[in-house]
């Protein structure tokens, strides 16, 4: 049993301060797959290091993708290391032999939890959904499926359900990006309305937008340039825009 803060501190040095120096890297297998399990932050730090075991050292993990899905909570899009977050989900859902249920869970999963994210991270994560939308084309009757949420009596995806396997997400649509097609911030409306084209084969880059904060988005409002917008103004002669009337005789603007 470690302190909450040793673990961070150990955990975000680990995958490249510690185990490339290891004679025997495969000896922090057991730290690992304990700090994946305790969930919030100390799981996301953990990813790093499982998944330099997972990748060059042969770890065999099977209930992975399933501790990952369930690291997806509402505080996934405001934790100081959602970058960190989503630059391996990005790599751990890059395969083409992921089974479609699973990918779909994913999606269907992120794009709920996106109904209450702030502008910046919506900005990250609808080009990372067209992503796997591009790598596994299986997924896209979420976009295309011909009875939309308004056939739908409910939405038959179990947000609840901590298996990816049986949360039900290949049988639903993606009513929630429909709803941030309707976004207050204009960009996240004109990204999210990219799903209703024929998705491009090249993938977005989304590097650039892992760190976008909400101050690089005010910054960028700030400095748009506007054309200049006409206004008409007319001279007040009098209370109530009258110059002669009765007020006139009991009020002055003087």
């Amino acid at each position: 049993q470690l302190p909450i803060g040793l673990y961070k501190k150990v955990l975000v040095i680990l995958h490249d301060s510690i185990l490339p120096y290891m004679n025997e890297p495969t000896l922090m297998i057991d730290f690992l797959t304990v700090a994946y399990g305790i969930g919030g932050a100390i799981s996301l730090l953990a990813l790093n290091g499982l998944f330099i075991l997972i990748h060059q050292h042969n770890l065999e993990y099977p209930d992975f993708y399933k501790k990952l899905y369930g690291l997806l909570d509402p505080s996934i899009y405001h934790v100081r290391y959602r970058a960190r977050f989503f630059h391996l989900a990005d790599l751990f859902l890059s395969s083409s032999h992921l089974p479609a249920y699973l990918v779909a869970a994913f999606i269907k999963r992120l794009s709920r939890l996106a109904l209450t994210a702030p502008p910046e991270a919506l900005l990250m994560v609808i080009p990372f959904i067209c992503n796997l939308f591009r790598r596994h084309p299986a997924c896209r009757v979420l976009v295309h499926r011909t009875s939309g949420p308004e056939d739908m009596l409910e939405d038959p995806f179990i947000m609840e359900e901590e298996s990816p396997s049986k949360s039900r997400a290949l049988e639903s649509c993606l009513w929630e990006i429909r709803s941030l097609q309707n976004h207050y911030h204009p960009d996240v409306a004109k990204a999210a309305a990219v799903l209703n084209q024929l998705l491009s084969e090249m993938e977005d880059d989304i590097s650039g937008l892992l760190e976008l904060s909400a101050y690089e988005l005010f910054d960028k409002e700030v400095k748009k340039k506007t054309a200049d917008v006409p206004l008409e103004f007319k001279q007040i002669r009098g209370l109530f825009g009258t110059k002669n009337g009765i007020l006139a005789e009991h009020f002055s603007l003087d």
